[in-house]
């Protein structure tokens, strides 16, 4: 099987442009398996959280922190965008962030290089990491203290993170703060497998990369590496871009290679739904909450 996007392209400054004035938007109008989880669900808001407001964390690459008030440590979330490893937009994930946020949670949607761009593989997932060590940074000089250091995302943004998870130090990315291996993984609809998606995996390679290359890239292939990180997969029933079984494979080679998995296919929700608020922030806040923060 193989499959693709019609993703947008454009250069990183006009995405950082585009999404630091739809962010701000967004803002002011925002004040085991476990299947179907969260749903509707209205989250109370018991931690306000702050408008982001954003900085650089790598030359031209923006960061959009959500900060909880009145918490002196929390979880971080690093929010990577799909886009077909063609784009990374993160307007579409600030309600989540926002949700988030306001749970305890520091959420941060950020910006990465992608074809769109003249990148290919490894810069993708370098600045993934680079956002990270941005991430912890930005929650200890807000005095928050890092419970857990977290890599959420969607679609091709969730094959990233994965990635990056798995095989941190597989790259050589240099950072504006102290490289930090994310301790946790949360995937939105990815496809994890990239060979059995490879007509839309193309953009993320150079035309010369050979198969070392792409397995490099494959988490499927990564499964048993860091087997103590914990995973948390989401995918929608009614996704038609990416079939849920990239998820159940990608949950079963991870079970394999020793990781905690929680897979939630979630009833009715397609490939642009399952990052929404109301379906994703509770099974996130409810897996967050399950083990220790240490």
């Amino acid at each position: 099987m193989t499959a693709g996007f019609t993703p947008d392209t454009g250069g990183v400054k006009a995405l950082v442009l585009a999404a630091t004035a739809a962010l701000v938007a967004l803002s002011a109008c925002a004040a085991g398996d476990d299947t179907g989880a969260g749903q509707g669900l209205q989250l109370p808001e018991t931690t306000p959280s702050a408008g982001p407001v954003s900085h650089e964390y790598r030359p031209g690459l923006a960061a959009f922190p959500h900060l909880p008030h009145g918490v002196t440590e929390a979880p971080v979330v690093v929010m990577i965008p799909g886009g077909g490893w063609r784009s990374a937009v993160p307007t579409g994930l600030e309600p989540l962030a926002a949700a988030l946020a306001r749970q305890g949670v520091v959420a941060i949607p950020v910006v990465i290089r992608t074809a769109g761009d003249g990148v290919t593989y490894p810069v993708p997932v370098e600045d993934v990491l680079c956002a990270l060590a941005d991430g912890a940074a930005t929650a200890r000089a807000a005095g928050i203290q890092p419970t857990r250091l977290v890599l959420l995302g969607h679609s091709s943004g969730a094959h990233l993170s994965a990635v990056a998870t798995l095989a941190p130090d597989s790259v050589t990315p240099h950072c504006e703060d102290p490289l930090v291996a994310p301790d946790a993984l949360v995937g939105l609809a990815g496809p994890y497998d990239i060979r059995n998606f490879s007509d839309a995996a193309a953009n993320l390679f150079a035309a010369d990369a050979g198969d070392a290359t792409w397995d490099a890239a494959n988490p499927v292939l990564l499964a048993a590496q860091r087997p103590d990180v914990p995973v948390l997969l989401l995918h929608g029933d009614a996704d038609e871009l990416v079939p849920t079984q990239f998820s159940t494979d990608f949950a079963a080679a991870l079970r394999a290679g020793g990781h905690h998995v929680t897979l939630s296919i979630l009833p009715g929700v397609n490939h642009g739904e399952v990052y929404a608020a109301d379906v994703a922030a509770a099974p996130v806040l409810r897996w967050l909450a399950s083990f220790p923060q240490d």
